[in-house]
């Protein structure tokens, strides 16, 4: 017979983007069970084994979701009111995949989630870690998700705004990127709340 520990799902939710003057944040919620070793948070990983793990995480999860919100959601909000919102849409988007494949509601899972706060708009229950990026293994796999989503978000973008180089610095406030706006003004997926995006 199964055992109560064995029936818990652990959901690991991290997000990317926070510190960028450019686009959004997104989050991702991830359910794993199969380790992969090698797997660290995403910050201390090459791009190259990023995209590798990037993959294998979504072959072996039972589910992920992703969840974002737009530079305007940041400005209204604030970029920690708006992480959170996102995480929460990662976690009600990874609920419909799990509903749909296995025809099942997530009746026992727990919520690790990085950092210091806990998500709002969800019922599962939930543990808030600092630096759970690199010390949860669910968490971890989640930020690789959620970073190279965003990634590759910041690189499409670019194509719509190359004077802006996106694809070299993801948004994030590079010298050359802060020279960039100061040039050409910020375009529509900058965060006009951040400082140095709009010349007072």
């Amino acid at each position: 017979m199964r055992t109560a520990e064995k029936l818990l799902k652990v959901i690991g939710v991290d997000e990317a983007g926070r510190g960028p003057l450019a686009g959004p944040v997104v989050s991702a919620a991830v359910i794993i069970e199969e380790r992969i070793d090698g797997i660290k948070d995403s910050k201390i990983l090459s791009r190259r084994k990023r995209e590798i793990f990037f993959y294998s995480i979504r072959e072996k999860s039972i589910a992920f979701g992703i969840g974002v919100a737009n530079p305007e959601e940041i400005d209204q909000f604030n970029i920690l009111n708006a992480s959170l919102l996102s995480m929460e849409r990662a976690v009600k988007s990874l609920e419909l995949c799990y509903f749909y494949r296995y025809n099942s509601l997530l009746k026992n899972a727990i919520v690790l989630v990085d950092g210091l706060f806990k998500i709002q708009g969800i019922s599962y229950p939930q543990v808030a870690i600092v630096k759970g990026d690199n010390k949860i293994f669910e968490i971890s796999a989640a930020s690789i998700i959620a970073k190279v989503v965003r990634d590759r978000m910041m690189c499409s973008f670019g194509k719509r705004y190359p004077e802006y180089e996106l694809c070299k610095h993801k948004g994030y406030p590079t010298k050359k990127h802060r020279e960039l706006v100061k040039l050409y003004g910020p375009s529509p997926i900058h965060r006009r709340s951040f400082k140095g995006v709009v010349c007072e």
